[in-house]
């Protein structure tokens, strides 16, 4: 009978330790899983360089983390598949007396926030605006405005960047004395298959299209070359369909947005409609910027720079074309760019000129945008990335 007692006794401490720990694990594990860390990259005339917030994706708060790394105009984020590491631009016309900007590569510390500086290479170009990591993270291709170039910069295992392993200039110009004199490498991306590069260049109103080879790190030419757009519209970013069979591409200069059809064999982009993203009966001076296609592939949001706003259209997903469902205020000045987080849920406006990000929540039957309330204050905000955490 003692014995017995004894061993009840022995085992029940157990059993409470099971329930009281197990419990802890699984709200932490919650937590997580409604975790994001929100990166802001920024114009420093204005700032220190690139900070951060994380995200409750369950609430739609964000709490600020202040200043997550220092460095000279980080106006353009990317994020490693791992989401172990981030990538900068520093958008300058010289380094290390060269006529080059800088990339900057970081490792994220999923705790704090914080990126702890790894290395910088050089971008072959000066001005670089825009930069993408290809799906197995071995590459980054960077896209310089100022020189109208883009290379490809290999990355180390733990996330270092090492020194261009190839490079393209462009050549020749387009209708505007002003702003297409020469070439200007706006944006480059991969094709889901990350077999293609995409270059949109507005100085020459082309869709590039180059070959790539991950393991080598290298760039082929396709052909055709490139897909035109109407003069002098300037192609500034483009995004791919989630379905990989359409793509589109924003028209700075024009404000304008044109849809294609995409062939992923043969890495051909075919023009099917061209829609204005103003509204119709506007007539002042705007410039569009950043184009992102919904997760769920159903909306397409653009962002106008002067009408202050985000244009927001559904998307036909079996012809890939565009209707306007709306523009929405971003509720300051000069949005240069948005970001959406993955689940689909919110949006981010980054108000370049007012120095502040205005958050908008997503309805997800009709793609329309409704502030939430929430404004970030941040210095000449560019470039809005999320890490989700899991």
């Amino acid at each position: 009978m003692t014995i017995a007692r004894c061993a009840i006794f022995l085992v029940l401490p157990l059993l409470v330790v099971v329930v009281l720990t197990a419990p802890r694990g699984s709200a932490a594990e919650r937590r997580s899983k409604n975790e994001a860390l929100v990166y802001v990259g920024t114009y420093t005339k204005a700032s220190k360089g690139i900070y951060a917030w994380r995200l409750n994706t369950a609430t739609g708060q964000l709490q600020p983390l202040g200043l997550a790394a220092e460095t000279t105009n980080p106006t353009f984020l990317a994020v490693h598949p791992s989401r172990r590491f981030l990538y900068a631009v520093s958008e300058v016309s010289s380094f290390q007396g060269q006529k080059s900007g800088a990339v900057s590569a970081f490792a994220i510390d999923p705790k704090s926030g914080k990126l702890s500086f790894l290395n910088q290479a050089p971008s072959r170009g000066a001005g670089p605006c825009h930069l993408t990591v290809d799906s197995r993270g071995r590459n980054l291709l960077v896209a310089n405005y100022g020189s109208g170039s883009m290379a490809v910069l290999p990355i180390n295992d733990d996330g270092r960047l090492r020194e261009a392993s190839d490079f393209v200039q462009h050549h020749g110009s387009s209708l505007d004395p002003k702003r297409q004199q020469g070439p200007h490498a706006h944006s480059v991306n991969l094709s889901p298959d990350n077999r293609f590069a995409i270059v949109a260049d507005l100085g020459l109103d082309q869709v590039l299209v180059y070959r790539f080879n991950p393991a080598y790190s290298a760039l082929g030419a396709n052909e055709p070359p490139f897909a035109k757009v109407n003069p002098g519209a300037g192609p500034r970013h483009f995004a791919f369909h989630p379905s990989g069979k359409f793509a589109y591409v924003i028209n700075e200069l024009q404000s304008t947005v044109t849809a294609f059809t995409w062939a992923a064999d043969a890495g051909t982009l075919s023009e099917i409609q061209t829609i204005s993203a103003l509204p119709k009966d506007f007539s002042g001076e705007s410039y569009c910027a950043e184009v992102q296609v919904h997760p769920g592939g159903r909306f397409l949001y653009g962002s106008n720079r002067g009408h202050d706003s985000i244009a927001v259209f559904a998307i036909d997903e079996a012809k890939g074309t565009l209707t306007p469902v709306e523009h929405v205020s971003t509720q300051g000045k000069w949005p240069r760019h948005f970001g959406i987080d993955p689940s689909g849920t919110l949006l981010l406006a980054a108000n370049q000129n007012s120095d502040n990000i205005t958050v908008f929540r997503i309805d997800a039957k009709t793609g329309r945008l409704q502030a939430t309330g929430q404004s970030l204050e941040a210095g000449s905000p560019v470039c809005v990335k999320f890490v989700p955490l899991d």
